[in-house]
């Protein structure tokens, strides 16, 4: 309890929640509500260009509008997932499983009145693939440069709530250092920063040459399996993991390189002491990506003191598909619900 203390720091802010892992007391009532609500989100496509020089880069946008109700007038905000390195959007955030509704987690927040949206980076999905490019961190923060301008013409202005999983927290940070007027909160998950005692950043490194060698890499079933299984078997539940899988390889049977690149040789690609947007910080207890002390010197050098730092006990790298993702959506709605402040000092 102490050292929560010490790592939190909060004052809320609204705005919009962008997706690219504490919390209110409202939020554990808040996160069973869906589980009883028999409204199924409708989910509409969506498509915008990214400008590279001559280039148009067609980007594919999912989103699924908040669901209103007599006590609810207005959506809470719009959430934005961002993707990592191995799968499209959809897989992560929108997976369909009959009988069990948490298992989207852009249905789940919907129901909790947020707006959702999910994108495909370039390169993954359904997203263009044409450019002869391996689709590093930065092309993916240029990427949230053009969806979140799309977003916000869509939903009037408003900032947006930012969350992203794994290279997707890596573009998310990137994006809000680049462009923080559009960010209200930010959530990175599964983030790394300098990679310094990351055994699963060691194991990629020796598989480096190969990455340099192509714009892209295969992507099979065991490849998807290994994601759930290689820090601490009996995080996820198998079961799901086939699902998903499946619907990943419906998608892409290859992803590119870029972020796998940036994370095994251009550690750091952002600057916490240039994110100036108030942050929260989640990492699973046994994430082989980033070391706790990696992150906490991150989370250190963050300049705004409305920051949270969360240890998510039982989970390993992908913390909305483990068996404890009721506690991820906990931490998500707590943070992105929290009140704003009326005292911030002079």
């Amino acid at each position: 309890m102490q050292r929560r203390q010490l790592l939190s720091s909060t004052a809320g802010l609204s705005g919009a929640l962008l997706l690219v892992d504490s919390a209110s007391a409202s939020a554990p009532q808040a996160a069973k509500s869906p589980r009883t609500q028999p409204i199924q989100p409708v989910g509409k496509a969506h498509w915008t260009i990214k400008r590279v020089g001559s280039d148009e880069v067609r980007l594919f946008m999912w989103h699924k509008p908040a669901v209103l109700s007599a006590g609810l007038k207005s959506s809470k905000g719009t959430l934005l997932f961002v993707h990592g390195s191995s799968v499209s959007s959809t897989p992560v955030f929108d997976l369909q499983i009959p009988g069990r509704p948490e298992s989207s987690v852009m249905d789940w927040f919907a129901r909790l009145g947020y707006d959702t949206w999910c994108f495909d980076c370039e390169g993954y999905g359904r997203s263009d693939k044409t450019r002869a490019v391996n689709a590093d961190i930065s092309c993916g923060a240029d990427d949230l440069e053009a969806v979140s301008e799309y977003i916000m013409k869509v939903n009037g202005g408003k900032r947006l709530l930012t969350y992203g999983s794994s290279s997707g927290a890596l573009r998310a940070a990137l994006f809000a250092q680049r462009r923080p007027e559009r960010v209200a909160r930010l959530a990175l998950d599964a983030f790394v920063w300098t990679g310094e005692g990351s055994p699963t950043l060691a194991e990629r490194k020796k598989r480096l040459p190969a990455y340099l060698a192509n714009n892209r890499r295969p992507i099979d079933r065991t490849m998807i399996r290994s994601i759930f299984t290689r820090d601490h078997p009996g995080t996820s539940d198998l079961t799901i993991v086939e699902a998903f899988a499946d619907a990943v390889l419906a998608l892409d049977s290859s992803v590119p390189t870029g972020t796998y690149i940036d994370m095994s040789a251009n550690l750091p690609v952002c600057d916490p002491e240039k994110i100036n947007v108030p942050t929260l910080i989640m990492r699973g207890q046994y994430d082989g990506i980033a070391s706790f002390q990696d992150l906490a010197a991150f989370f250190e050098r963050l300049p705004n003191p409305d920051k949270q730092f969360v240890v998510m006990p039982g989970i390993a790298h992908t913390s909305t598909r483990s068996k404890n993702y009721a506690l991820v959506y906990h931490l998500l709605e707590g943070y992105f619900s929290q009140p704003a402040p009326v005292y911030l000092g002079a």
